[in-house]
Parts: C-alpha cells; structure tokens; sequence
C-alpha cells in the first residue's frame, strides 16, 4: 500500500486524481493540499488536508506526490518531491519549459524514483477503439488521420488557463498535450510540423485554436481544437487505403467522474450504441463499431506497479517530454508562418 498526497483540489484533483487514487486497492490518498477542507471531508473522509505543499512534501508516511496544480508550479513542485525522495505524477502538462522536464527525468534517474505524467487519455473509450482498428488492418495504410477537440466557451473564464502563456495557459498547453500524445502513440514522431495557433475570442490573451499538421512522408495526422465550435467535428477520423473510420464524441469518463460517479460505478468508462463510430471500406459498405470500454484507473494501477513492483511506468515522462518539445515546435512554427523540421 502507498500513501499518497495529492497537491491541488481543483478540478483535476478532485474529479480525476483523487477518485481515480481511491479506485486502486495498492495506493490510499491521505493528505491533500488544500483549503477545501469541508469538500475533502465529504468526499473522501479518510483524507486529511494540509496547508501547503512544503507540510505535505516534508511528510515521511508519503510515498507518492499528484501535482495537480497550475501548470507554472508542476516542475517546481516535481524538483521538492523528487529532492525528498517521493515518487511523482505530474499533470499535463509535464512542465512549461521543456528544459525543466528534461532537469525532472534526469533527478528521478539518479533518485531511483518513479516519475510519471497523467497522460490518462491513453485509456480513453474511443482512443482504444482507434488503435484495435489499427492493430487489425482494416483500414490499410492510413494517409490522413485528424484528432480534434472542439468546445464551444465563447465566455472567457477569470482563471490561470486563460492567463498568460507563460504561464502555463491557453488551449495549446491544455489540450495539445493529450492530442499530441495520441498521435505520437498512433504514428510515432513526425518528421515535421506546420501550425496555426490563434486567439479569436474577443479579449482573450492567450490561444483558444490550433491546428497543427504533422509530416510523416506522405501521411499527414492533423490534431486540432476549438473554443468556438457548436457542432462538433469528429474526435476522430482516420482515412486509408482500405476504408475509414469515423467517431464522433468524446470519451463518458470525464462528465461520470465530474458529476460526482465512481470508476467503480456500474457501466464505467461504457460508451452508449449511439456513439459508436463507423468503419466504411473501399466497397461502400458501413458498419457500426463498438467501442472499447474506457478506463483511467489502468493509468493509476500502472503508477502502483512501477513503484511497488518495479514495471515501467504507465506514462514514461520522456513520451510527455516529446510532445512539449512539439508544443514549442508548433508556436515557432505558427510565429514564423512555415514548416519546420523535427
């Protein structure tokens, strides 16, 4: 059993890291960091809270630290909790500065410790779905492959994702990561990329768009998002010399654990018929595909196994330092309006 301490109990922390911690029988959450106190005590009694982040890091009955905080504060929390010599998750993203996730993996080697960022998306419904289809061969070899996320939030919220870039905020730093390490997943590195990164609601400081293009010789994969989409593209389309694969939706894990479920919830991770997507072959026939259940507590589960039992990490924290090295590529790319090499 690990006792874990989980820094931060905004929506990440109390909707995903907290329940999805609760959920594996090997880890126990025991303190939070906090001045939620009455929210902490309700929702997961057995949890205390602690007044800062130094109180919780300092604590020797800790074995695991959730940084679950904005994302200006991941890699300098991620360096006290390594230095005490606690194994870390970090949310996405894995820092600001690719410089300072290249500084975390490093410190962790020497350490010992296990260091792992929440890339949870990985067992998402629908991503698992798209990499069965692949796996299978269905749809031959795929040219074009188009990952979106749209939303549509013309209101422009007074928080730290909408503050600053340096900070850690705007849609590129928020949802790039989990798109980009889908595609790094699916197709591996690009040789190149092309991007376009935008601001198009009225007062906004930081990216609401983007869409980059990624260069694998003749495939291009195409990851995008929107704040001002009311009709949503589909989460995934994928087109090859076979026949295509389309699915609309995003994965149910995220608004269950939002309103208040649990992963341990009848029907968890379950995507209803409704959604499913479709495969079209080369002939012009069509079918339904059911979707592969979901589940995030597999991210958690993998996290006990790599400290306890020595297996590699659920996420390795060099896959999530690939893709902050993209999200750098992609605004020099779109700054100076070209492509660039990878």
């Amino acid at each position: 059993m690990i006792d874990v301490g989980l820094i931060g109990f905004g929506l990440a922390g109390a909707s995903f890291h907290a329940p999805l911690v609760e959920a594996v029988p090997r880890l126990r959450l025991k303190s939070v960091v906090t001045s939620r106190t009455e929210e902490v005590a309700k929702a997961f009694p057995q949890a205390t809270t602690v007044a800062s982040a130094e109180a919780l890091i300092a604590d020797p009955s800790i074995g695991l630290i959730v940084i679950a905080t904005p994302n200006d504060l991941h890699a300098p929390l991620a360096r006290a909790a390594l230095e005490a010599g606690k194994h870390v998750v970090i949310d996405k993203p894995f820092a600001v500065d690719p410089a300072d996730g290249e500084a975390l993996i490093t410190l962790a080697k020497a350490r010992g410790l296990v260091l792992s960022v929440f890339h949870n998306r990985r067992w998402d419904s629908d991503f698992r779905t798209v990499l069965d289809i692949l796996a299978g061969g269905a749809l031959g070899e795929v040219m074009l492959a188009e990952l979106r996320w749209d939303r549509f939030r013309p209101e422009i919220k007074q928080g730290w994702r909408e503050a600053t870039v340096e900070e850690g905020g705007g849609m590129l730093a928020d949802l790039g990561p989990h798109l980009i390490d889908q595609a790094l997943q699916l197709f591996g590195a690009p040789e190149a990329i092309t991007a376009d990164v935008a601001a198009q609601r009225a007062g906004v400081v930081v990216d609401d768009y983007f869409e980059l293009t990624l260069h694998y010789g003749e495939r291009r994969v195409i990851v995008s998002a929107s704040t001002l989409v009311v009709s949503a593209r589909p989460r995934f389309s994928l087109h090859g010399t076979r026949g295509s694969f389309v699915k609309y939706g995003l994965d149910q894990q995220e608004a269950l654990l939002r309103a208040g479920g649990k992963a341990t919830d009848p029907g968890y991770g379950e995507d209803p018929p409704e959604t499913y997507g479709t495969l079209t072959l080369a002939d012009g026939t069509a079918k339904p595909v059911p979707t592969l259940r979901g589940d995030w507590r597999r991210y958690y589960q993998g996290v006990a196994d790599a400290i306890l039992d020595g297996a590699p990490p659920p996420v390795d924290p060099a896959d999530a330092l690939t893709g902050l090295h993209l999200i750098a590529l992609a605004r020099r790319s779109a700054d100076e309006g070209r492509t660039l090499p990878f």
